[in-house]
């Protein structure tokens, strides 16, 4: 990615991973965010010469990571009246108070979601300009033609003049498939199997990167940690 200096200083904190940039905002607010010396305030523009110091205030924060599974009918957006979220799904369990999805997974789909508290991690996984694998498992309702795999693989108009990037695509039968993504537009593989005359039944996220869903029953999480989260924070360019 591009660094164009000067750069706000909450975008600066950003790419050096001390925070998200809401974060950044918060501990500059707190006076903990020093440039040159001198205490930083919203807005203050650094150049790639300046020195620029967080100084810790309290003991470090204890992230938490967890692999989901996360059920058809549960949502991972703001809940609206009646629905059922993933804090819900998740209050009378001892996760951390502060965990959120990282991303979203439609309501009628099923499959993996990373909660954490780590707000690093959310534009580092979710910036488009990363394009981090993400592998789904996708039956449809009718037979998929020979053809389907090529055209799905090579790139989809799905409407609007937006045309999806090349991806990785295996048939598995006669009307289920495997596709990997590296972008994440929304609703993406229903608009793709849309536009090639298909219509979607099950969808399932089963990898992001390296954490894989396996076993994991609906509705349980288990921690990311040790190889498993090494590897993955190293993906994101991420220091422990």
């Amino acid at each position: 990615m591009n660094q164009i200096y000067p750069m706000r200083i909450n975008k600066y904190l950003a790419l050096k991973n001390y925070a998200t940039r809401r974060g950044a905002d918060e501990i500059i607010a707190k006076g903990l965010v020093f440039i040159n010396g001198h205490k930083a305030v919203l807005g203050d523009k650094v150049t790639e010469n300046d020195e620029v110091e967080v100084r810790a205030k309290g003991p470090a924060k204890k992230y938490v990571y967890l692999a989901y599974n996360k059920p058809k009918g549960i949502v991972t957006s703001l809940p609206q009246l009646g629905d059922l979220d993933i804090k819900m799904q998740l209050k009378n369990t001892p996760v951390a108070p502060d965990i959120f999805p990282l991303g979203r997974l439609d309501k009628d789909s099923s499959g993996l979601i990373i909660l954490t508290n780590d707000g690093r991690i959310t534009d580092r996984l979710l910036n488009p300009e990363f394009e981090h694998d993400k592998e789904y498992e996708v039956r449809t309702q009718e037979h998929l033609r020979e053809s389907f795999e090529k055209h799905m693989s090579e790139g989809v108009n799905i409407g609007d003049g937006v045309m999806t990037k090349p991806c990785t695509v295996k048939r598995t039968s006669d009307n289920t498939f495997r596709i990997i993504l590296g972008e994440g537009k929304k609703h993406q593989i229903r608009r793709m199997v849309t536009a090639l005359h298909n219509t979607v039944n099950d969808l399932r996220r089963i990898r992001i990167l390296n954490i894989k869903l396996g076993a994991l029953k609906e509705g349980t999480y288990r921690k990311i940690e040790d190889k498993e989260l090494a590897d993955f924070l190293s993906a994101l360019g991420i220091d422990r």
